[in-house]
């Protein structure tokens, strides 16, 4: 990982997975959690307002699904990298949250193990994809990419 602080916006409807992903980020002292948002609209407003240099973006949100804050973010905060976490594994919405600008996508009960080398694979300018979405029919391989 990069010596300098990375700052972290954090953005998930469900308070204990926030708290989890806070934790797992904790171990790593240049990470630093400087907001938290519960659905997609307050994503883009924080997105906006804190100029994160990485976003941790459910799909699954009230008001605005991450897919579609992802779209805004990439106009209001060009220079922040995009982490899908979320429970969907579905093929086509990794292809599509993919598509929209986002550097990884990890499979929530993978966060634990994943979450961590998928930050470092961003922030190495790498791609990212749960190692159990390895046989897609998107042609996604998991873990790092180049």
């Amino acid at each position: 990982m990069e010596t300098s602080t990375i700052r972290v916006l954090v953005v998930d409807d469900y308070e204990p997975w926030r708290l989890l992903v806070r934790s797992i980020l904790g171990k790593e002292s240049e990470l630093r959690v400087i907001g938290e948002a519960s659905d997609g609209l307050e994503a883009i407003q924080k997105a906006e307002e804190l100029q994160p240099d990485l976003i941790l973006l459910d799909i699954g949100l009230p008001k605005l699904n991450g897919i579609a804050a992802a779209r805004s973010i990439r106009l209001l905060a060009p220079f922040s990298r995009i982490i899908f976490v979320s429970q969907t594994r579905s093929s086509d919405i990794v292809h599509e949250a993919l598509g929209t600008g986002g550097n990884a996508y990890v499979v929530k009960a993978n966060g634990a193990t994943e979450l961590l080398p998928a930050v470092a694979a961003v922030l190495q300018e790498k791609q990212f994809v749960s190692a159990n979405l390895v046989a897609t029919p998107a042609g996604f391989a998991g873990g790092s990419q180049p």
